[in-house]
Order: C-alpha cells, then structure tokens, then sequence
C-alpha cells in the first residue's frame, strides 16, 4: 500500500520537485508513495483570494488567517497525523523520522510570511517540526527535506532492507568513513585493515571510527549515546541502602 502524503501550500508546483528523481522518484512512480498538494489559495473566501493579514498589535509583515489554513487542513481526510514545518517546532531526528515512515503517511503544512496565526495550533491537532536553527522563505523546502528522509525508509524504496542501517544517527553515532577504489588516489591509501577481509576487525574498526568522530564532531551525539548505554535496562529494581 502506497505511502500517502499531502501537502498544504501556496506553492504546489515545487512538489515533487527533487523527489521527482532518484530513488525517491522511482519509489513514487512504482506506487510506494503518493503525492497530493493543495492550494491553500482555493480556501479564502474573498474575492482577491486572501490568505494573509497584518499581524495582530503590529509589527512587520503578514500572517497567514486562521480561517483560510484551517479549512484548507479540514479538507484533507483525517487519520494521518498534520505536521507544519516552522523553526518553532522539535527538531526533526531520526528516530522520528523512522515513526513517520512507519505510520499511515503524512500531511504537511508550508507556511509562509511570517507564519500562521496561533489559533490554527491551538484548534488542529498539528505537530510542529524544525529542520534546524536557520530560517527558509516558507515551509516548502523543509517539508522536501523531511519526506526524503521518510520515503528513503519505505519498504521497496532502497533496494536491500539493511541499506540504511549503519548510516549516521540510526545508531545514535555519526557514519563511519568509506573508502572505495582506487586504492591509493593522491598519496592517500584505504586503510590496510579495510582490505583484510577480516569481518570482525572490519566491524570493530568502523564502530571505533563511528565513536571518535561522534565525539570529536558532535559532542551533543555522544553524549546522548553514552547516557543511554548506562541507563539500567527496562523495568530494572533500583537497589537502595535498604536492600
């Protein structure tokens, strides 16, 4: 069964767009996913077709009307869960992404101008989700990011079902480094160990590399890694002084 994805947005023409090639491209052109986008435009109600206002006490820029958004995300069938893509919202990990590409399929909603009205969050059962601390011209962009990551993981989509499974943050680690031929390129030659054929060094160098490079680049990661590694396993009695 195809994964279903609608998109709520002023600019549907940028759909598929990059998702269009590749593996994403052929995933959607074999049925593995679905791809509709809706003109949140065709729900305002005035003749000019309005779908932003002045903030409310002021300030620069438009915001887009509760109204118009809200009726435009009713019109999609319920029974997936509604995702607006806003640096306001939890960072995207990999963990979520994993939940996403497991589920029913996704609407997302690509705001623009300076946002939408809060009243829209308050009403609608709509998650919020941030691709980092950095700010796009609209929500289209990062709703391409999250749906590459999702549509990767569908089944189908990478070929062999492990493809995925050694990459960066699957792990809670960043990738290891590849190498491929030639062997030696500028001086440079694959590490010796790599071109063994011993399995089991091979896995202990990569996973070695793997923790290095997680604490060296992203002390954040590793951390978060080691915190989970001790934690006492599920359901596990914490001893006391009275045991």
């Amino acid at each position: 069964m195809a994964f279903p994805v609608t998109i709520l947005t002023l600019y549907p023409e940028m759909f598929p767009g990059p998702l269009g090639a590749s593996i994403a491209g052929r995933g959607l052109r074999e049925g593995l996913w679905s791809l509709d986008t809706v003109q949140i435009r065709d729900f305002a109600t005035d003749r000019h077709r309005s779908v932003d206002h002045t903030p409310a006490g002021g300030g620069a820029g438009m915001v887009m009307r509760a109204d118009v958004v809200a009726a435009a995300i009713d019109s999609v069938p319920p029974g997936r869960p509604v995702l607006a893509m806003t640096p306001r919202g939890a960072t995207l990990t990999q963990a979520r992404v994993r939940a996403l590409a497991s589920g029913p399929g996704v609407t997302i909603l690509c705001g623009r101008f300076e946002g939408i009205d809060q009243r829209v969050f308050e009403a609608r059962d709509i998650e919020e989700v941030s691709i980092g601390d950095y700010i796009l011209s609209g929500g289209e962009m990062a709703a391409l990011t999250l749906l590459d990551a999702c549509i990767r993981l569908l089944p189908g989509v990478m070929g062999a079902a492990s493809s995925g499974d050694d990459e960066s943050f699957e792990t809670g680690l960043l990738e290891y480094p590849h190498y491929t031929r030639p062997v030696t390129w500028e001086g440079r030659t694959i590490p010796q160990v790599l071109r063994s054929g011993d399995h089991a060094r091979i896995d202990a160098w990569r996973k070695q590399q793997a923790e290095i490079d997680t604490r060296l680049r992203r002390p954040d990661l590793w951390e978060r890694h080691e915190g989970a590694r001790v934690q006492p396993p599920s359901g596990a009695r914490q001893k006391n002084g009275n045991e």
